[in-house]
């Protein structure tokens, strides 16, 4: 694993992939490639109001390895690039807070904010070795089904809680091969320490390019896009008086769009629900152990079907992502309509969707819905804001997210990286979708409910069979426009 430090990171990537945190002062804490400040003490942190909110969400990375787990290599790796970030070397303080109550040992100790006041960040001794778990397994269960022994083992994370006295990050190795991969890693991440722009960035900083091992790994061209939604450029005098006028427009569909939007979101708040599906959760007052799998789908055939039905996939992808990506939990929801029903043509699914996407695009929901969850929790605390939250979710049937990864292979800590699955649980929901590009395939992560979902690998069949006729009709689309 290359350690190199800010200079070097300079010289390797023109653009640098940067991750921000802002102390309490109003300063910079650390950046990943570069900055001399870097090693320098940073004050205790304020927790973000975000962060407050997500107290029972984790998020889950499972990334498979070619070749067998070399520890010590592993180990120096860990500590000299991910653990040297602040987050990862803090733990939660607030106001007479028993970390015990919490899960984690009854010797954890009493840990009280001098202020009084809201919970903050706080630096801690770190010990790796306390962050990396061998798990004991059943060994003649992995030698039956390997890939169930990996499968059985990410699902009991889900149950056990992580000791609040230590910074609440943990990476699970299981050094045996399975279908996909000689060993695989599980990290577990407390969703407080950020959110998945800001982790899957921290975790592209820490890689290398595979094939160059002393440069960071390429990644895909910004969007097209660029600055904010609703910074739209203003026509030149020769276009006409009709294209000045689809510009004023422009901003008048976007207020109304969002005054519409974000009437729903609180509209579904307060009482509006999703009918009862076999995707809806039927009992959101109970915890069910949550299974998360994974299936890979050929980039190439979602690159074929975005241009024969000429869709934007990578605005869509990259829409969060910057140069500069601040450290944190920035949460900002927007609600879109899931449709179930059957279509003749394929390709319908791909048309009804690709308009309700431009339909949002021209919408300022999902920033409007951010600042309310902020000022949610500052006018009326923690305890209700988490109960808006908490039936905010409840009220809808899936949460769904994409990241966008490397475009070459890339290698973690000296070993190469097959694959890349980032998932999650804690959501009052029965399913969670999250998608994952890296190299030429995008991986489809579920988290779902087993008493919901008892086979939740043949909702991963269902998708690579949508894919494919999809990508079916797509051809035949192309066939039929050049005989004609």
């Amino acid at each position: 694993m290359n350690a190199a430090g800010a200079d070097t990171d300079t010289v390797l990537r023109k653009r640098q992939l940067t991750v921000r945190t802002t102390s309490s002062n109003g300063g910079n804490g650390f950046r990943v490639g570069g900055g001399k400040g870097a090693a320098a003490a940073t004050p205790p942190e304020p927790v973000s109001p975000s962060a407050r909110l997500l107290e029972d969400f984790f998020i889950v990375v499972v990334i498979g390895i070619a070749t067998p787990v070399n520890d010590p290599v592993a180990r120096a790796g860990i500590a000299a690039q991910f653990a040297r970030y602040p987050r990862f070397r803090s733990i939660q303080v607030g106001p007479c807070t028993c970390l015990a109550a919490r899960g984690a040992p009854m010797s954890s100790p009493l840990v009280t904010d001098e202020d009084g006041g809201n919970p903050r960040w706080v630096r801690t001794t770190l010990n790796v070795d306390d962050h990396i778990i061998y798990p004991e397994l059943d060994m003649d269960a992995v030698a039956a089904d390997p890939d169930k022994a990996v499968e059985d083992y990410v699902a009991s994370l889900s149950t056990k809680p992580m000791d609040e006295s230590r910074p609440l990050w943990e990476f699970h190795v299981l050094d045996f091969p399975t279908s996909e991969a000689a060993a695989t890693t599980a990290i577990r991440v407390h969703h407080s320490l950020g959110d998945g722009m800001s982790l899957l960035t921290l975790l592209m900083a820490c890689t290398r390019s595979a094939a160059d091992p002393a440069r960071l790994p390429a990644m895909p061209p910004q969007p097209t896009r660029t600055g904010a939604i609703y910074a739209r450029p203003r026509p030149p005098a020769s276009a006409g008086a009709l294209a000045f006028a689809a510009w004023l427009w422009s901003f008048v569909a976007l207020a109304w769009h969002t005054v519409v939007d974000v009437a729903s979101f609180f509209a579904t708040t307060m009482f509006l629900k999703d009918p009862h599906t076999l995707f809806k959760r039927v009992k959101h007052g109970e915890f069910q152990r949550k299974r998360i799998v994974h299936r890979g789908l050929s980039f190439d055939d979602v690159k074929l079907v975005k241009n024969a039905m000429n869709c934007a996939y990578v605005d869509m992808i990259n829409s969060g992502r910057e140069d500069e990506v601040k450290w944190g939990n920035a949460l900002g929801f927007i609600i879109l309509p899931f449709f179930i029903g059957m279509h003749k043509d394929p390709l319908d699914y791909v048309r009804k969707a690709k308009k309700v996407v431009d339909r949002k695009k021209s919408s300022l929901e999902v920033v409007f819905t951010h600042l309310a969850a902020e000022v949610i929790l500052k006018l009326f605390g923690l305890k209700a804001a988490a109960a808006i939250f908490h039936r905010m979710i409840s009220h809808t049937t899936i949460s769904f997210s994409n990241m966008i990864g490397p475009v070459e292979q890339v290698e973690f800590c000296g070993h190469p990286v097959v694959f890349i699955a980032p998932s999650g649980y804690g959501p009052p929901e029965a399913l969670t979708v999250n998608f994952q590009s890296y190299v030429n395939t995008m991986m489809v992560n579920l988290a779902v409910d087993e008493a919901q979902f008892p086979d939740c690998h043949e909702l991963l069949d269902d998708f690579s069979e949508s894919l494919r006729q999809i990508k079916d009709a797509a051809l035949s689309l192309g066939k039929h426009h050049t005989k004609a």
